[in-house]
């Protein structure tokens, strides 16, 4: 049954999910934390967190590594857990597969009306707020702590806005920030 729902809930994740994978990534979490409970918030931060550091979209790691950790968590082996990887990841890209077969040639005849245009111009609006969903939902005192632990929050915080600045503002190259931020995380709060 949770290889189903697995398949059901990353299906949806992929056929709604505009903007690429971080835009997935509120999607997700609504449907592994909050509505199945496959994955505490906690696991969902680590998935998140190794989803980035590993080679490949962001959004189809999420999918590999939720899907092994809900179908294990469901008290399955390891090898049946692959297969969870594998459902949720499959299901996650179907939809944009067939929709890009789908609409590929017709999309190279009507690109430049109006109507499609408008269609991306409304789109563009939601990406950003998936966008700033997933960003919110990281938020949570499992990333940042709290202010009754003032070091790890206030160390969390400092991480945080150095590591916008220096790829928004100062344009370093975010693999770079990724492990400078890590390392002074290690040496900080540990």
């Amino acid at each position: 049954m949770v290889f189903l729902q697995l398949f059901i809930a990353f299906f949806e994740i992929g056929l709604f999910g505009f903007g690429g994978g971080y835009a997935m990534i509120s999607l997700i979490q609504g449907m592994v934390v909050t509505r199945f409970h496959w994955l505490t918030i906690s696991e969902f931060t680590n998935v998140i967190a190794i989803s980035q550091m590993t080679p490949g979209p962001v959004g189809i790691n999420t999918a590999t590594y939720c899907g092994y950790t809900a179908v294990h968590n469901a008290g399955y082996s390891t090898a049946v857990s692959v297969l969870g990887s594998a459902t949720a990841t499959f299901a996650l890209v179907l939809p944009t597969f067939i929709l890009m077969i789908l609409i590929s040639k017709m999309f190279m005849k009507y690109m430049h009306t109006d109507t499609v245009q408008s269609v991306f111009a409304g789109l563009r609006p939601a990406v950003v707020g998936l966008l700033a969903a997933a960003t919110l939902l990281l938020m949570t005192p499992e990333n940042f702590s709290t202010p009754d632990d003032p070091w790890t929050f206030w160390v969390s915080i400092v991480i945080f806005l150095a590591t916008f600045i220096g790829t928004k503002v100062m344009k370093i190259n975010p693999i770079l920030m990724i492990g400078c931020a890590a390392l002074v995380g290690l040496i900080l709060l540990y």
